[in-house]
């Protein structure tokens, strides 16, 4: 194991945000898209750390009793940029019964990847343009392994709130049996800190944050 290696920006346990129960969330370095509202824009321009796969694999073990009603959940940046650093991890992981999602913007197609992950969180960007016809081919890998999906958005009012944009979501979602949940995101502003610190724009200053309400109008007119 020790051998396969890859850059991280962190390993974070607790999280009750990013897939079911109590999670354990490796945030890799490297993205292949430049989000506008992302909340961790230094996995875009710092290299992280180097860790070899046994490093984490151990770290997680320790965690092992407190997730089990979780699992682990590969994030970043676009954990589809490591993906063989992947694999091996969940390989490594499924051996001590440890499930692990993966969460991604689908724009990497990767399906050995995709075929060893327990279920996918597909981040849906539709804010600055259409959803880009790779997360199609991304899906239809899903499909074809039976892969439960949890698609989200980030929600930005008078951006992609209108019904135009919600039809593209609502329409992706009829298409795929494989995605089983729809959650939105309220777009919020915790993040401008860090723009601040790596001396960057924060792209979505001029936004307005999400509400309860913004949320509860998407999912009335998803019919969820």
């Amino acid at each position: 194991m020790e051998k396969c290696k890859a850059r991280i920006d962190s390993i974070y346990n607790g999280s009750a945000v990013d897939g079911k129960g109590l999670r354990c969330v490796v945030f890799f370095t490297g993205c292949n898209m430049r989000c506008g509202f992302c909340h961790n824009p230094e996995t875009w321009t710092e290299k992280g750390r180097e860790v070899t796969l046994d490093e984490v694999v151990s770290k997680i073990k320790r965690y092992k009793s407190y997730i089990k009603n979780g699992g682990v959940t590969l994030s970043g940046g676009e954990p589809f940029l490591q993906a063989e650093f992947c694999k091996q991890l969940i390989q490594e992981l499924h051996l001590e019964n440890i499930s692990v999602i993966i969460e991604t913007n689908g724009l990497i197609c990767d399906n050995d990847l995709i075929k060893l992950c327990d279920g996918v969180r597909l981040d849906v960007k539709n804010q600055e343009r259409e959803v880009d016809k790779r997360v199609f081919g991304f899906l239809d890998a899903c499909q074809n392994f039976d892969k439960y999906v949890t698609m989200t958005n980030v929600l930005v009012p008078s951006l992609n709130d209108t019904t135009e944009k919600l039809d593209s979501l609502k329409k992706l979602k009829n298409s795929y049996s494989c995605i089983k949940e729809v959650k939105f995101l309220a777009f919020r502003k915790l993040c401008e800190s860090k723009y601040e610190r790596l001396n960057m724009p924060f792209p979505y200053e001029k936004y307005e944050e999400g509400s309860k309400a913004d949320l509860e109008k998407a999912y009335a007119y998803m019919n969820l």
